[in-house]
């Protein structure tokens, strides 16, 4: 979803809110009499259609054509469709990271500071974010175990081993403190 960097996400968050209730609510409605119901009471049409594709695109909404009418239907088993789909793109971004980090000393050594710190930054967040996901999968299928216990102890494996390429860099100084800054983790020495 295209976004200004300033829209809070409360509004976007009421905006898909308004357009799913307005469909729960209303599931006969065809495209241009559910615009009716919300435009411009809730927002403006061109936010109604970025909104709505963007549920579209997500798998959050379904379209079925009645005639030359489309109808818009909350999707059936969506909670179950997206943990499939969490589960799938977790793997896979584990899989690659795995792939990356293999050969993080050979092909990332020789490259300049700002293209390392761009990588790590990269690595780091996509480490993090996959762990998230794993996270969230033991969450949901059983909290009293970790079922990807494996997955969780490579990823700190993998964490580990782009910071000790960062640490033995020869630009450190420069560096460290912007990746750890840019992956959320920066702390204020000087405020202790």
């Amino acid at each position: 979803m295209v976004m200004s960097q300033y829209e809070p996400n409360d509004l976007i968050f009421e905006r898909e809110r308004t357009i799913l209730e307005t469909i729960q609510k209303n599931p006969d409605l065809h495209h241009n009499a559910l615009i009716k119901l919300i435009v411009p009471k809730f927002m403006a049409k061109t936010t109604f259609e970025r909104t709505k594709n963007n549920l579209v695109e997500r798998g959050v909404l379904s379209v079925n054509q009645k005639g030359n009418r489309k109808i818009y239907i909350i999707t059936e088993n969506y909670q179950k469709k997206s943990l499939q789909q969490i589960e799938r793109i977790t793997h896979e971004n584990f899989q690659n990271l795995q792939h990356q980090i293999k050969r993080i000393k050979e092909n990332y050594d020789h490259k300049d500071v700002n293209e390392k710190i761009t990588i790590y930054v990269h690595l780091l967040k996509g480490l993090f974010h996959t762990d998230n996901g794993f996270t969230f999968l033991d969450s949901v299928k059983n909290s009293k175990i970790t079922l990807y216990k494996d997955e969780h102890l490579s990823i700190q494996e993998m964490i580990s081993k782009v910071n000790k390429n960062i640490v033995k860099d020869k630009y450190f100084e420069l560096i460290y403190p912007i990746v750890m800054k840019h992956v959320g983790l920066s702390i204020s020495i000087t405020s202790q």
